[in-house]
């Protein structure tokens, strides 16, 4: 059997993959926009807006690429994402009312550039198999690509903070007799001057790809028997309503792909919020903060070794087992989280991280599988809006909490012990959450056996 990495679209795939997603800022994020004049206030309303940004275009992004074609949409990400890291990387800090209003432009562009990319990347490569190769193949795609960007993860975790650390940059430099003077108000912006040149690369990368070919995008009826749009004829807004709302229905009338979408939802969901929290968490089991972008890249090396195993249970065993597993480790490395163990600590977070390679994998592997070409975009923004819609809840939520338990709190360490005594709420939730989940399966979801 042929590979599927010999096919263009597949290798360009995973290209923009790890050029769209190694962040050289990541691990400087929130002092990033705290180093620019921001204050904390400033940076939870941004965040807020970039969230709302991607819920709101999620889904009419994913029509868009179903019907104008997601070389077209992957092309708009990486030109957004341009203008995203430009703006911000050469923006003057004198004034903070302008920085404030850049960095809101920064927000809305980076969550529209998200919404863009989203459903149409993998829709692309996997119809590439459709029309190329082996759609059986699509685990092993999965596989490689998750190792890549865990490479790229890596090295962006690894030399962002580097990047950002005027001292060290110092000393590198005093070792080859230069003294460049490196102050912060410099290298703050050299994580992004990287990260540019890398979206310069993205945007190069989804220059070269093509539309594949399958089928139902040649004006034959597919499977629901409905005609696909010929693509000779010019996309109109209406055209996108309709298949986002065919979409929609579909997923509502397809068991399997609603069950996969709503167990994915609550694992991205509480994994990713706790993923937030996670330099909050590895103080308060007494890892030292210079270690954190080793954390970040020890992580990622997860990602070169699950998805191996994950694709060998996608396809020898049922998604039952894929579940139970995902769910094992996730109560398993909350639970463990939640006792604060000094040190030992980050085991419990390590699990608990990798059941998010797990969840990833899974659902991209499964919803591919039973979703037509012709609104494949359509409804992995369907997911990509239902996990966005449980992390934004899941932040309100948690931050509704702390606000109730801070009540009266003017220390810092008053305040980790406030965050200590909330953690107990995640693996709360997620247990109460996977068990109503079961309930709506098996009494709504779950085939019923032919009489």
């Amino acid at each position: 059997m042929e590979s599927p990495l010999k096919i263009k679209n597949i290798r360009l795939f995973i290209l923009f993959k790890v050029l769209f997603n190694s962040r050289f800022y990541y691990p400087v994020f929130t002092i990033l926009f705290l180093d620019f004049g921001l204050s904390v206030a400033q940076f939870s309303i941004l965040n807020a807006v970039w969230a709302a940004t991607i819920v709101l275009l999620e889904v009419p992004s994913g029509a868009l690429a179903d019907i104008l074609g997601r070389r077209r949409l992957l092309v708009a990400a990486t030109t957004i994402m341009m203008f995203e890291i430009g703006v911000i990387a050469f923006v003057p800090t004198h004034n903070p009312t302008l920085v404030f209003w850049v960095f809101l432009f920064n927000r809305i562009c980076s969550g529209l550039a998200e919404a863009a990319a989203s459903g149409a990347d993998e829709a692309i490569a996997y119809d590439s198999l459709v029309a190329q190769g082996d759609p059986d193949q699509w685990g092993r795609v999965l596989e490689v690509m998750m190792r890549f960007q865990s490479i790229g993860f890596i090295i962006a975790m690894s030399t962002g903070a580097a990047m950002y650390d005027p001292r060290l940059l110092e000393s590198l430099f005093s070792i080859f007799g230069a003294s460049p003077g490196f102050t912060q108000e410099t290298t703050m912006r050299i994580p992004l001057y990287a990260t540019l040149v890398l979206a310069v690369l993205a945007w190069l990368t989804t220059l070269q790809l093509k539309d594949p070919q399958v089928p139902s995008q040649k004006g034959q009826p597919d499977r629901t028997g409905q005609v696909a749009p010929d693509s000779h004829k010019p996309p109109s807004l209406a055209q996108a309503f309709r298949l986002t709302w065919h979409a929609g229905l579909w997923i509502c009338r397809t068991p399997f792909a609603l069950a996969v979408i709503l167990f994915g939802m609550m694992f991205d969901g509480v994994v990713r919020m706790v993923i937030t929290l996670s330099s909050q968490y590895y103080r308060m089991v007494q890892l030292p903060e210079s270690v954190f972008g080793l954390l970040g890249s020890m992580v990622a090396i997860l990602g070169l070794i699950i998805p191996k195993i994950a694709k060998s249970i996608a396809e020898n065993r049922s998604p039952a087992f894929g579940l139970w597993l995902t769910a094992a480790l996730t109560a398993t490395g909350l639970s463990g989280m939640s006792f604060f163990w000094p040190y030992i600590g980050l085991f419990p977070a390590l699990v608990t991280f990798g059941a998010m390679y797990f969840t990833g994998f899974f659902v991209s592997y499964h919803i591919n599988r039973i979703t037509s070409s012709e609104q494949r975009a359509t409804v992995l923004s369907f997911k990509g809006l239902a996990y966005n819609i449980s992390y934004g809840l899941l932040g309100v939520m948690y931050a509704l909490l702390l606000k109730a338990m801070k009540d009266g709190v003017q220390t810092i360490e008053m305040e980790n012990m406030v965050f200590m005594d909330t953690f107990w709420s995640f693996p709360a939730l997620f247990g109460i959450w996977f068990l109503c989940l079961l309930v709506v399966y098996f009494l709504f979801l779950k085939p019923r056996p032919s009489i």
